[in-house]
């Protein structure tokens, strides 16, 4: 065995020793020095953590909290309102198989569905809504300022609406519009002394209840103008319950008092017993009798307006960021699409980019009502909009901010607009949907408006249907008429979730066509019993399969026969539809029902035939009923059980 050479004092052979050289044992220090930063870690630590472990790594436990979310939220922001890093939002993000990044905008259910991975829970709001959460009117109160009322005008049609307008701001808008009926929505400012009253002044209740149905309220005070010739009108009663649907007070204007033939006490009756009592007899509902074609007690109107305005302490913040609502848009051939907007809160200006609705923009320009240019817009302040990417709809939110925001918001809008016009179901109330509300307890107030064949029976109604309300369900009248149901009626339905129930009358075409559009249920009567029996049963939550009516066509009677044997033949012309043979069939006249049976014979020419289409002339005998007369309709309807499940 060989002898191996001693070990120098080092410990290492001579032949390592003589490799090691300064330079090389220098390198070899920095590397060590280098590892040590590094891996600051002792061999023993290191060998222990490649041991494979039998502890399993600590859950992180969220706390349960609450967030509020807007529309078209992005991840980033989603991980701000919960509190937890972004790549910790994408981790989950990515398991769930979403390819998403930072900036990605989420849906509502995706959302919902992350944010109860870290314990919270989440409430979607509109994006309008939550900006003026953010800078709520009460959160600044030092910035508010005292700021004008803004007035609309309501009455029934000729009663003066226009004229009083016209009288107001000295000019002639009244002789310049067809008719001398006002056909656009308009806004304009009027000054009193050193304060200012805004108008408006729309074409009808329609306007004014889509607004409501949107969630606009734009008005502080209804200007209902009642001619004191005519006295209270149906249209009058309908602004009532409009106004009352909305929540706004009343100033009641009695107008044409220089006619010889007024009666001003007689219209402060009709109204008090319509609960709106004047002042002087004890009520609280101010009356001006005025002229709008002498002026007289119109600056005493406006006085009154500016007393009500003052004692309403309205207020506004003209530096919080501007927020206004749509009262009208239109496209205009050469500014392209405009809208006239009035705003509520902040200040607009010129070069700002907002959000409305579908649409987004950024401010050309801005007109005040006289169409002067302006630079900006404080609170109350109707002005005519120039810049959108489209035309929005009245009672859009105007809400200024930054322009990726706008866009990311308006184009999910669209996207969801879109797939509603492919034909998703509407969200209107029908009974199916309600039993199911109620069933939940998600419906504490049912509306209804209600239409009769006389005033006897709406006022029989209009006693019974409210005692049908229990502990659970409200029924309450948004308004009572005699009549056919028309698209006024269902406007106000649409806007308050409600029905309609009909009492001997039906709805006439616009009616219809409005109802479909806005998915408003019609229902239809002829017993009292069997109205207030089915709503009873309903509201119980025992309502058992209901009658749906399915309306087949109609027909307009031009000319009557009496054939011997036969009876009375009606000669009609098919305007929509088809009439069927052996189907039901009611006759219509002046709105009102007064025969409901079935088709006995019907007939073209000399043949007798199954059915006919719109378009085409026929003879109709309608079994056990000959009292046909001349302008009748024929309506051919056939009925289907609809099975609604028991509570």
């Amino acid at each position: 065995m060989p002898v191996l050479p001693p070990k120098p004092e080092s410990g290492k052979p001579i032949y390592e020793r003589k490799r090691a050289t300064p330079e090389r044992l220098q390198v070899e220090r920095r590397f060590e020095e280098g590892e040590r930063k590094l891996h600051p870690v002792r061999p023993k630590a290191v060998a222990a953590a490649a041991r494979p472990s039998t502890v399993e790594p600590a859950q992180v436990v969220y706390p349960p909290r609450e967030i509020t979310i807007t529309e078209g939220t992005t991840v980033r922001q989603l991980a701000e309102k919960l509190g937890v890093k972004a790549k910790e939002l994408l981790a989950v993000l990515i398991q769930r198989g979403e390819l998403v990044t930072i900036n990605s905008v989420l849906d509502t259910r995706t959302a919902e569905d992350v944010a109860s991975h870290f314990n919270a829970k989440v409430h979607v709001v509109p994006f309008e809504e939550l900006e003026a959460a953010e800078v709520a009117p009460e959160a600044v109160p030092e910035k508010l300022v005292p700021r004008p009322p803004v007035v609309t005008v309501m009455g029934h049609v000729d009663h003066g609406k226009t004229s009083l307008l016209d009288a107001i701001r000295k000019t002639r808008v009244a002789e310049g519009e067809a008719g001398g009926i006002t056909q656009h929505i308009g806004a304009s400012q009027v000054w009193v002394g050193d304060k200012r009253i805004v108008f408006i002044d729309t074409p009808g209740h329609e306007a004014f209840t889509r607004m409501r149905a949107r969630g606009a309220r734009v008005t502080d005070l209804v200007v209902l103008v009642v001619a004191a010739d005519d006295g209270v009108m149906p249209q009058t009663r309908e602004a009532i319950d409009h106004a009352r649907a909305a929540g706004v007070p009343i100033l009641v204007a009695i107008n044409k008092i220089d006619k010889p033939e007024a009666q001003p006490e007689r219209v402060k009756r009709q109204l008090a017993d319509l609960g709106l009592v004047p002042e002087e007899w004890g009520g609280n509902t101010v009356f001006v009798e005025v002229s709008a074609k002498t002026g007289q007690n119109i600056q005493q109107l406006l006085e009154m307006i500016v007393l009500l305005g003052e004692m309403a302490e309205l207020k506004a913040n003209p530096d919080a960021p501007a927020r206004a609502t749509v009262l009208e848009a239109r496209l205009d051939r050469g500014r392209g699409p405009v809208a006239t907007v009035l705003v509520q809160q902040g200040t607009l200006r010129v070069g700002d980019t907002f959000l409305c609705g579908t649409v987004y923009g950024k401010v050309r320009a801005l007109y005040d009502d006289r169409g002067q240019p302006l630079k900006e817009a404080g609170p109350a302040t109707p002005v005519e909009v120039l810049g959108l990417q489209g035309v929005p709809e009245a009672g859009d939110q105007l809400v200024v901010t930054d322009e990726a925001r706008a866009r990311q918001i308006a184009e999910m809008r669209q996207s969801k607009q879109r797939e509603a016009a492919r034909g998703r179901a509407g969200g209107r109330l029908t009974l199916e949907r309600l039993q199911e509300q109620l069933r939940t307890g998600e419906v504490k107030e049912l509306s209804v408006v209600v239409k009769a064949d006389v005033q006897g029976s709406v006022e029989v109604l209009e006693e019974l249907l409210p005692k049908l309300s229990n502990e659970q369900v409200t029924l309450k009248i948004l308004h009572a008429g005699v009549g056919a149901v028309t698209e006024n009626d269902v406007q106000l339905a649409a806007a308050s979730g409600g029905l309609i129930v009909a009492f001997n009358v039906q709805p006439d075409r616009k009616a219809l066509e409005a109802a479909q559009q806005e998915k408003v249920e019609i229902r239809t009567y002829s017993v009292i019993y069997e109205l207030t029996e089915e709503l009873r049963k309903l509201l119980a939550g025992m309502l058992e399969p209901v009658t749906r009516e399915v309306v087949l066509g109609r027909a307009e009677v031009r000319e009557t026969f009496r054939i011997k044997g036969v009876g009375t033949v009606a000669g009609c012309y098919v305007q929509e539809g088809v009439l069927r043979r052996e189907a039901e069939v009611r006759v219509v006249r002046d709105g009102s029902v007064v025969y409901t049976g079935r088709i006995g014979s019907l007939r073209r020419f000399k043949e007798d035939v199954q059915e006919v289409r719109a378009g085409f002339e026929c003879g109709v005998g309608i079994t056990n009923f000959n009292d046909i007369k001349v302008g009748d309709v024929l309506e051919c309807f056939t009925v289907e059980r609809v099975a609604v499940q028991a509570a």
